[in-house]
């Protein structure tokens, strides 16, 4: 890498003022209840597809991939995202049913990961997601699926201008 670069990386902004301040002891017990919390005042701040995640996967033989999806639903502690059984991602989660999702909003410099193991929704869960895209032609996606993400783990991490971050790691079972 030239000095020249290594010297415009190192020169960009780590973050945009002001920031939000998180103390960890006023959060709620449950993660996807804090999560909820900073999605709302996400979306109340007008931070850009606060919904997009990067999902991590891997197959049987431990190699790893990941791509960026869209939230879907928070329900009965789950977390759910959509795509194709026959995508990478499909296959991996066919093979090795577990994955770790990561949310980043720059602009509040947060970062929240959830990592847990994934199952397949109904096929009429799946079929309704599929029908409420606003880009489907109205026919029937057979390999469109919808899975949920049951956090055993999560992490809500905030950065903070003097660069005392706080994290807060809620191991779950």
């Amino acid at each position: 890498m030239s000095d020249t670069l290594r010297d415009r990386l190192r020169a960009l902004p780590s973050f945009v003022e002001p920031l939000p301040k998180f103390d960890p002891s006023t959060a709620p017990a449950d993660p996807l209840e804090l999560f909820v919390d900073w999605l709302e005042e996400a979306l109340a701040t007008s931070v850009e597809a606060p919904h997009v995640f990067t999902l991590a996967t891997s197959d049987s033989a431990g190699a790893v991939s990941a791509r960026v999806l869209r939230l879907k639903n928070i329900e009965a502690g789950e977390l759910h995202f959509a795509g194709s059984r026959n995508s990478r991602k499909g296959l991996d989660l066919a093979d090795n049913p577990r994955a770790a999702m990561t949310f980043y909003w720059p602009t509040l410099s947060r970062q929240m990961r959830f990592a847990g193991p994934v199952r397949e929704l109904s096929p009429e869960a799946s079929a309704a997601d599929w029908a409420g895209r606003p880009s489907t032609s109205g026919l029937a996606d057979a390999a469109w699926q919808l899975w949920a993400l049951r956090p055993v783990e999560a992490l809500f991490f905030q950065s903070a201008s003097d660069g005392r971050d706080v994290q807060l790691s809620y191991p779950l079972s």
